[in-house]
């Protein structure tokens, strides 16, 4: 039973819900959203890959399968897993702590702003002439007053189209592994 790729995936959800709930209770600080990015971009998919090639090689190591079979055994647990895990975060920062939520959100723009001040600092030291330095002032005066109060008061992130943007990019990623995964376990031969 453990070896089906919905079961797998059903794993694989809780295993991503375990490792959110553990950054929202232990490094939700001032760092929050670094922390979650970071896990985003190194943990999950360690965890998702990981899954994806057991389920793979759980039924390759008895089955000769082709590109097919082999390709949807990786991506249907990432699916399930990944589209049960972002209605699962997304319901809980919108309906359940709404205060996460504002953090992630302020968060992001700090974030923002604090890469755009250092890429105008950056960008000004390298500038020789004075008409390159003036324009640079003034897109950079341009672009600053988008995280004034008033203009980031209304930003929100954490949407549900903002979600399903994320959940297509991440896509990606399944389609890409599952792709890698098929073409490697696939047998040129099928035994029937």
């Amino acid at each position: 039973m453990t070896k089906s790729p919905s079961t797998i995936g059903i794993i694989l959800f809780i295993a991503t819900m375990i490792v959110f709930f553990i950054a929202y209770y232990f490094f939700s600080g001032i760092h929050y959203f670094d922390t979650s990015l970071k896990i985003n971009a190194f943990v999950l998919p360690v965890i998702y890959a990981g899954a994806a090639f057991w389920s793979v090689k759980s039924r390759w190591n008895t089955h000769k399968m082709g590109f097919r079979e082999a390709f949807k055994r990786s991506f249907m647990p990432m699916f399930i897993g990944g589209i049960l895990s972002i209605f699962s975060i997304y319901a809980f920062l919108n309906f359940v702590d709404t205060d996460a939520k504002k953090l992630l959100n302020y968060q992001y723009v700090e974030r923002q702003k604090s890469e755009l001040d250092s890429e105008y600092k950056s960008a000004r030291k390298i500038l020789k002439h004075q008409k390159d330095i003036d324009e640079l002032d003034q897109k950079y005066k341009e672009r600053i007053q988008s995280f004034s109060p008033e203009a980031v008061k209304g930003k929100d992130m954490l949407t549900a189209s903002h979600f399903s943007g994320y959940f297509a990019a991440i896509l990606i990623f399944y389609v890409v592994l599952s792709l890698f995964f098929g073409a490697f376990f696939r047998t040129k031969t099928i035994h029937q």
